[in-house]
């Protein structure tokens, strides 16, 4: 599950993405002023960072300087009603990542915050491995003790998904969206599917890893002898 730090202080505004990326599978933190955040980034890993440049305290500007100057490696989306061309430099200089504007709908929102999260994997990606399993992201090929793992294109990306945050859960919905685009009529249901195949194929290679399926929270990748049997 990756884990979201959300900074914003309009109530109204920050409950409606709290409860639409909670549902998404996202785990969120709200704070509601700047000076909280750069404290709650210090050590702390969050996965991404969505910030609201007009804070009560210090300006999200500001805060997003102190947080980068501190070791915040998480990619930033900056929130603002700010829509200038210097205002969106500024903000990109100070290290964020990505820029919206307000108004905006949640379905972009989560769209670009899924964005950032496959561009920081994909960054990740040749460092992927985890027990047995490594991963090739320029070949798009997974490997069981140094022998290609032969899988579809799509299961790749479940395992990659699971790769990516092994021994951490991963919600159905997330693996769904790294697969298919929004305008899909896929259900979300396939993912069982793919899972099942994964796991199959990886016992049929003794990788010695499995994946845990945890009822109404989602999959988690994990040595054999500690993941459940479906």
């Amino acid at each position: 599950m990756s884990h979201l730090l959300l900074i914003e202080d309009d109530s109204d505004l920050a409950s409606g993405l709290n409860a639409s990326l909670a549902q998404s599978g996202y785990d969120v933190t709200h704070l509601t002023n700047g000076n909280e955040a750069v404290a709650a980034c210090n050590g702390s890993n969050y996965d991404v960072v969505v910030l609201d440049l007009g804070l009560p305290d210090i300006d999200g500007i500001e805060a997003l300087k102190r947080m980068r100057e501190q070791g915040l490696r998480a990619p930033v989306l900056i929130l603002t009603a700010r829509d200038g061309l210097k205002d969106r430099v500024n903000g990109l200089d100070a290290g964020a990542d990505d820029y919206l504007g307000k108004p905006f709908e949640l379905m972009e929102l989560e769209a670009r915050v899924r964005a950032l999260l496959r561009r920081t994997r994909a960054g990740d990606a040749e460092q992927m491995k985890f027990g047995s399993i490594s991963f090739d992201s320029t070949e798009r090929q997974m490997f069981v003790n140094g022998k290609p793992l032969l899988l579809t294109a799509r299961e790749i990306a479940v395992l990659e998904a699971l790769l990516a945050k092994a021994g951490r859960i991963v919600s159905k919905e997330n693996i769904f969206s790294s697969i298919y685009e929004l305008e899909s009529d896929a259900s979300t249901s396939a993912i069982e599917v793919y899972v099942s195949r994964v796991r199959k194929k990886l016992d049929a290679a003794g990788a010695g890893v499995g994946i845990r399926v945890l009822r109404g929270l989602g999959y988690r990748l994990e040595l054999a002898e500690e993941a459940l049997s479906a």
